[in-house]
């Protein structure tokens, strides 16, 4: 698995060629973060969308549709790819099926988010952290974890791979959350709570207890409406 350390955060070649795999609203949000990325630091040089459901356009955002996750996997030219699925699970199954050796997936971070050494925060390849996010310390990020717009991550925060925090999501110091996890809207899971693999935590919800694997939470307090909790 590919690290980052924050304090080794740097950009990447100039005119580095990258698709997005994703056509749909997150693909364009994501495409916005990679001009943003750009404008402070030429680097990525985008080429088009990938998507298994092809898009009713030939072009999606002024960019060209280029094919299937099979047609990606045919790429002759190293090629680096954003996954742009916000669902966890189908996150996971996008990239399980991206198996060329000329695929590589950046993490690419909002320029707002400013890399900072003393923040001691760690990131899988393939994560995307949007405008808006606040990071404070010693937080993990594992492979292929979003954040979307304006989410917060408190200190010694562990996130495991394929995680997803939609817009406004709030994730407390000391929480642990298991791979594959799903935050929706304005989430909150508070101060050293666990949340199982594969779970989900509705809109608005706020979780106050530990939440097993496999379960889908919600309201205030948050309570688990597909178990005995």
């Amino acid at each position: 698995m590919t690290t980052l350390f924050f304090s080794e955060y740097e950009a990447g070649e100039t005119g580095s060629p990258l698709v997005i795999f994703g056509a749909g609203g997150l693909g364009r949000e994501v495409l916005l973060l990679l001009r943003q990325l750009n404008a402070r630091h030429p680097t990525w040089d985008v080429r088009g969308f990938y998507d298994d459901q092809p898009p009713t356009t030939p072009t999606v955002a002024g960019l060209p549709y280029l094919g299937t996750a099979a047609d990606l996997n045919a790429t002759a030219e190293p090629l680096a790819v954003a996954v742009a699925v916000g669902s966890s699970a189908s996150r996971a199954a996008v990239v399980g099926c991206l198996t060329s050796d000329k695929l590589t997936f950046p993490t690419l971070v909002h320029p707002q988010v400013e890399p900072d050494a003393d923040q001691r925060i760690t990131l899988g390849e393939g994560c995307i952290v949007q405008q808006g996010c606040l990071l404070t310390c010693d937080i993990s990020l594992g492979r292929f974890v979003l954040l979307n717009l304006g989410c917060t991550v408190g200190h010694d925060a562990e996130l495991a791979d394929f995680c997803s925090l939609m817009p406004h999501a709030n994730v407390s110091g000391a929480v642990r959350l298991g791979a594959g996890c799903y935050l929706g809207t304005n989430a909150t899971v508070i101060q050293g709570v666990t949340v199982g693999a594969g779970s989900t935590v509705g809109a608005g919800a706020v979780v106050v207890r530990d939440l097993p694997a496999g379960v889908t939470a919600v309201g205030v307090p948050a309570r688990a409406i597909n178990s005995e909790l």
